[in-house]
């Protein structure tokens, strides 16, 4: 539904119209000319010019959308006009859908119905074609059907689509009574009860929530059809009508439908979001609903915000957006609730269930028995998601009753933060068991969480450019708390094995939500969010009456929260001195295991591609492994030599009772540094000397593909490459990985003494599974790098050659950092950049052309945004140490990769 303007409203309506082209010149053009195609097409280029300038200008996008829609119902007349229908007045050219409504933005379709009386003749069906084709020829956006009145029936009966196309039209020429004959159909019980009608409106809206996450936080949301937007609205507008058969939204409040505040909220928000819309598609030139990342600052620039000290424009454009679109989905709530009370339930007798002097269930809503209960008992605020949480049955709230919190928030101060029944309150939500992230979504929706918990209401809306989040901080908390409620089912112990045991056995669960509520909640302040987040912790937890001990654990997982990500994706963990500085860093078992699973919860609320079979085995290896050197204690490491010669002997028991002799796998260990028994497992050590020796003294590449099975469903696939020793070979081989669109997420490089190099790649596939169920597929990949890998000469092309995957660009510049390794004697060098094709293969030839020797590399890409670490040295082994070197290393890297970015940067 539009909301449309009062009737009033049309005189500035056709005003508009009469400035855009001289119709009746044009109607005279069309007469002489042998085509009327170009004299269209300059009509529609100059009428869309002078809308797209008044837009500019400030005019109301109500007055420039129903102008163009008028501006168009006059096109199609003359044009329908040029061909001959008979004089009976049986056909007639309509407007259906949001044409019909009176909308059209600047690119959006021009839905048309062809309706008849009786069968089209063969004269119709020859007319109906070549006017089709002369609104293809003039490049509009057409959706048409030709139907019968019987058809039309038929049709809307069995598609809801099509019975709500039918509810909104419009006759742009012939006969109106054919129109006025069809609405009377489709208003009636023929097609649709209202009943079923609502069902099918409701399952529709709930299907297209899910699609989009159930959340009006997406960071590129769709204008039309995400949770909030436009096709809410229309949804509304659609059930409303069917059931009171109003034309203007306005006339609802003689119904008690809307207050007229409610009205204003429905009316305003659709004004704002059409202003988006038509901005978005005048800068896109298509029919766009989409708010990529790639058209939001122009627009907010063309929609005229502006850069202030606190805040971009981009992002006062966004939070405006989320607050209108939040206050619709609140307003959404009530509509469609009272809607299933007058249309589901208006015969029921329905039963109520008291929950206490304030509260009952009402036909499994919750409702304040007196709307008048916030005024004299404020703490029924909280105490209203209170009983929600402890009664499953409850699926939402009474109108009656969001309509009286919306009254009475206001009621939420100082005085009542610190009040000791709403404290408890509160903390009795966070420790009830069931799913908290409902009650707090609810809590946001109806703006109670904020108003509590002011530093949550700064982050409504905050959006993150960091490419890898796709929600706002908000939303991104409640997912948070989500995941880690989910953790606790069953169904979640294949995708999570570890999570789903560490949760269960955490002493208590209340904490471990307190830090996902706070971890990202000082976003967007400046300053480390960490650092200023676990501040706030710390108050929340002193004013809500939690232990010391528990307070600090808080705060302490607050501010690390980052720890075990970066350490695990950015660091190598197969060295002891890592495992050492990072177990330094956990006080305790427990912390260790909170830690953990708001690892786990936060990365997977990131973004659902992020969590793949790599980052479970990364994260659990870590934890893993910290776990035994807590238990030695941090004042005990293990020595790095010990480490190295128990894993020999341990790996040399495995071969052996494969009856490798002892003086050949040491032979072949000679050739090979200290590092590369740090780097593996006492398996993997086998796995490869067992290859190695059994491949002799073949001179061709050695190539073998393995899958490692996790936990659960955690697999990755592992490449093996023992291949004669080149300086490119690191280039060369992960430009055939990249062209065969494989996903690389972590390399190393075995240095060696001998002629041959050892390289081992752990990959996924382009869904960031392993390749264990394509066996065929991984053969293919093994004889395409056999073939490729045992030719050197050949290297040089292979780099050379473009990546065929594409990957939508979001642009920023390249940075790269150096660090010092000294224990490991090894230079630690960081490139952040965007994701796109090629890109380990260009940094394999910018390192080829220093002459540096890549050690290992951990490779981790976060979203569109790719942040690789690799352990690099100079040709003699050591870690770089000239500085001029590193300046001109970071140069060539900086302008490899971001030399196809000029004029996309997203400064």
């Amino acid at each position: 539904m539009s909301i449309p303007s009062e009737p009033k409203d049309t005189d500035n309506m056709h005003a508009s119209r009469e400035q855009l082209v001289d119709i009746t010149s044009l109607k005279e053009t069309l007469v002489h000319a042998v085509s009327p195609v170009p004299a269209v097409r300059a009509a529609l280029a100059a009428a869309s010019n002078v809308l797209d300038e008044q837009f500019k200008q400030g005019e109301d996008v109500r007055k420039l959308v129903a102008g163009r829609a008028i501006f168009m119902d006059q096109i199609l007349s003359l044009l329908w006009s040029r061909f001959s229908w008979a004089e009976t007045d049986d056909i007639s050219l309509i407007a259906v859908g949001g044409y019909g409504r009176g909308e059209l933005h600047p690119y959006s379709d021009i839905d048309l119905l062809i309706l008849s009386k009786t069968e089209f003749s063969d004269q119709y069906r020859e007319n109906i074609s070549s006017f089709v084709t002369l609104l293809w020829d003039l490049r509009l956006d057409i959706g048409q059907s030709a139907r019968t009145m019987d058809e039309c029936i038929t049709a809307a009966r069995e598609d809801v689509t099509i019975a709500t196309n039918l509810l909104e039209t419009r006759t742009i020429s012939g006969n109106e009574d054919l129109r006025q004959e069809l609405h009377q159909h489709v208003y009636s019980d023929e097609i649709y009860t209202d009943r079923a009608y609502f069902l099918a409106k409701r399952d529709e809206q709930r299907q297209r929530h899910e699609k989009y996450g159930d959340t009006e936080y997406n960071l590129e949301p769709n204008l039309k059809a995400s949770p909030g937007t436009l096709r809410d609205i229309q949804t509304i507008g659609w059930i409303t009508k069917r059931h009171f058969g109003t034309s203007y939204v306005t006339e609802l409040s003689s119904h008690q439908f809307l207050t007229d505040e409610e009205l204003s909220t429905l009316r305003d928000g659709e004004t704002f979001l059409w202003r988006m819309r038509y901005g978005l598609q005048m800068l896109a030139k298509r029919n766009e609903n989409r708010l990529l990342f790639d058209h939001q600052r122009a627009l907010a620039r063309l929609l005229g915000y502006s850069n202030s000290d606190k805040k971009l424009a981009v992002e006062a454009m966004m939070k405006e957006y989320y607050r209108v679109v939040l206050a619709l989905a609140e307003l959404t709530d009530v509509i469609l609730q009272y809607f299933d009370e007058a249309i589901l339930r208006e015969s029921e007798e329905i039963e109520t269930t008291p929950l206490n002097k304030r509260f009952q269930i009402r036909g499994r809503y919750i409702e304040a028995i007196n709307t008048g209960v916030f005024a004299y008992a404020p703490y029924a605020l909280l105490e209203v998601f209170l009983l929600t949480a402890q009664n499953p049955q409850i699926k939402g709230f009474r109108a009656s009753t969001i309509r009286a919190i919306r009254a009475h928030r206001h009621l939420i101060n100082d005085e009542f933060r610190h009040n000791i029944t709403n404290i408890s309150l509160f903390m009795e939500i966070l420790k009830t068991p069931h799913p908290l992230h409902q009650t707090l979504s609810y809590m946001k929706r109806y703006n109670i969480l904020g108003r509590y918990l002011p530093e949550f209401g700064q982050v409504v809306g905050q959006m993150q450019h960091d490419l890898f989040h796709i929600y706002t901080v908000d939303a991104h908390t409640l997912r948070v708390i989500k995941n880690m409620i989910e953790f606790r089912h069953p169904e979640s112990q294949e995708r999570y094995p570890l999570a789903t045991r560490l949760i269960k056995r955490l002493p208590k669960l209340e904490l471990i939500y307190i830090a996902g509520l706070y971890h990202d909640i000082a976003k967007g302040r400046g300053g480390d969010h960490s650092d200023l987040g676990a501040a706030d912790a710390e108050v929340f937890c002193k004013k809500h009456r939690l232990s010391e001990r528990d307070t600090q654990l808080v705060a302490w997982l607050v501010k690390h929260h980052l720890l075990m990500s970066i350490t695990a994706q950015k660091k190598d963990t197969q060295d002891p001195e890592v495992i050492h500085q990072f177990a330094r860093e956990v006080p305790s078992h427990v912390h260790l295991d909170y830690l953990y699973v708001l690892t786990v919860a936060d990365i997977s609320a990131t973004n659902p591609t992020l969590w793949n079979t790599w980052r479970s085995t990364l994260l659990r290896q870590l934890y893993l492994e910290a776990k035994r050197a807590l238990r030695r204690g941090v004042d005990n490491p293990i020595d790095r030599n010990d480490w190295i010669e128990a894993t020999k002997q341990e790996a040399l028991q495995i071969l052996l009772e494969q009856d490798f002799k002892k003086r050949d796998v040491m032979k072949l260990w000679k050739m090979l540094e200290d590092d590369y028994f740090l780097q593996d497992s006492t398996t993997e050590i086998a796995w490869q000397t067992a290859a190695i020796m059994t491949h002799g003294r073949s001179q061709e590449p050695l190539i073998l593909i393995r899958d490692i099975l996790g936990s659960g469903k955690n697999s990755h696939t592992q490449i093996m490459i023992y291949v004669r020793s080149r300086i490119d070979l690191f280039a060369a081989t992960t430009a055939v990985l990249e062209q065969l669109n494989l996903n690389i997420v972590d390399a190393r490089i075995s240095s060696s003494f001998g002629p041959f190099s050892l390289s081992s790649f752990i990959i996924l596939d382009e869904n960031s599974q392993s390749l264990a169920q394509d066996p065929s597929r991984k053969e293919r990949i093994r004889q395409r790098l056999f073939d490729e890998l045992d030719d050197p000469e050949d290297y040089p092309s292979i780099i050379s050659r473009r990546t065929p995957r594409q990957l939508k660009m979001f642009a920023f510049p390249t940075e790269v950092t150096f660090s010092n390794d000294t224990i490991n004697q090894r230079t630690v060098m960081e490139v952040i950049t965007p994701d796109r094709p090629g890109l380990l293969a260009r940094v394999g030839l910018v390192l080829l052309k220093h002459n540096i020797s890549l050690v290992n590399a951990k490779i981790a890409t976060l979203g569109e945004r790719v942040e690789d670490v690799f352990f690099i040295t100079d040709d003699n082994g050591d870690p770089l140490s000239n500085a001029q070197v590193c300046q001109a290393l970071q140069y060539d890297i900086c302008k490899q990769l971001d030399e196809n970015l000029k004029g996309e940067l997203y400064l």
